[in-house]
């Protein structure tokens, strides 16, 4: 077993965590996820009001008995979201995780923590990995360039931002961004997090609330399927490369484009329709470069158990193997003169 600072502060099994993800992060997901050991988080603003968010909740709490949590995620909208009524849902819910993404945090945490709820700021960089743990923040995700969804507009890969953020931040780290297998878990340990996030690898799961379609064509995939779109809106968002998401980057190509100017393409309900109806180009929907190390649809169990199995396997055999034992030195006869 694989014991780190994540697992022991949240009380899960495995250093393994399932983000917030729109339209996915619902109960059966979460609650496969937290029942297979690992940490699930609904996503608060897949449903439509803050009573929907207290009713999903009890409805996930009916199907585990294990930890898992709610993310909220902070950004400019199309729609105005009552962010606060959220957040008191959460935490009268009696729920004791939070992940929180995009804007600052800080004016929700102090009703967060008189309810007792640990919280997980989601970052794109240093600078914000060191605010959220200054204002309070009990861990952070740090969130590489290859990752699907907001990753911010520095453009750092995992492999530089996850040491460079473990070099300056003292609460524990989950490495966010092109993670899906054991190979992720092993080297996000290695660089200095203590566990990871998987976000499109549980998309390609059994328990997923998508259509199969999405899943095939996360299967499918290779590294180079996902596009980014939002850039000169500096917003940057990276999602599945289909042919609604080369319409935005040809619009956006043209320069001056506005929000106005794509948002028919990219509203939130164009986007949950083709996740549930499985039309593969109907609208946007998130997807990251992992896509390319996705080969099954397996259970949240299967993938779980997987991963752990194999990361054990690694450590013991694998990397153990490389280490050589250092050679004695070589004696030299010294004569005396």
């Amino acid at each position: 077993m694989i014991q780190t600072r994540f697992t022991d502060t949240f009380g899960i099994e495995h250093p393994i965590v399932q983000g917030g993800m729109q339209n996915v992060g619902i109960a059966e997901l979460v609650s496969a996820v937290a029942n297979a050991g690992a940490l699930g988080f609904l996503t608060a603003l897949t449903q439509p009001s803050p009573e929907a968010l207290t009713a999903e909740i009890a409805r996930t709490r009916s199907m585990t008995d294990k930890p898992f949590g709610v993310n909220l995620t902070i950004l400019p909208t199309l729609k105005p979201v009552p962010y606060k009524e959220y957040a008191q849902a959460i935490a009268e819910s009696g729920v004791k995780i939070v992940e929180t993404a995009g804007n600052n945090p800080q004016p929700f945490l102090p009703g967060f923590q008189a309810a007792g709820i640990k919280v997980i700021h989601k970052c794109t960089s240093v600078r914000h990995a060191i605010k959220a743990e200054s204002i309070g923040c009990d861990a952070v995700s740090i969130d590489g360039f290859e990752c699907a969804g907001h990753p911010g507009e520095d453009d750092i890969p995992g492999l530089i931002l996850i040491p460079c953020a473990a070099d300056q931040i003292s609460v524990p780290m989950i490495a966010s961004g092109g993670f899906g297998d054991a190979r992720g878990l092993v080297a996000a340990l290695a660089l200095g997090a203590d566990g990871m996030n998987m976000g499109t690898r549980f998309m390609a799961t059994r328990e997923a609330p998508i259509h199969d379609n999405i899943k095939q064509q996360l299967v499918d995939a290779s590294e180079r399927d996902t596009a980014l779109i939002f850039r000169t809106l500096r917003n940057t968002a990276r999602v599945f490369k289909n042919q609604i998401a080369e319409e935005v980057r040809t619009i956006e190509a043209r320069g001056g484009a506005t929000i106005d100017d794509i948002k028919h393409l990219v509203a939130g309900e164009r986007g949950r329709i083709a996740l549930k109806a499985g039309k593969t180009n109907g609208g946007v929907w998130s997807a990251g470069m992992v896509a390319g190390l996705i080969h099954d649809v397996p259970t949240c169990q299967e993938l779980v158990t997987r991963i752990m199995t194999e990361a054990e396997t690694l450590i013991d055999h694998r990397l153990t193997a490389m280490r050589k034992e250092p050679a004695l030195p070589v004696r030299r006869s010294v004569r005396i003169q």
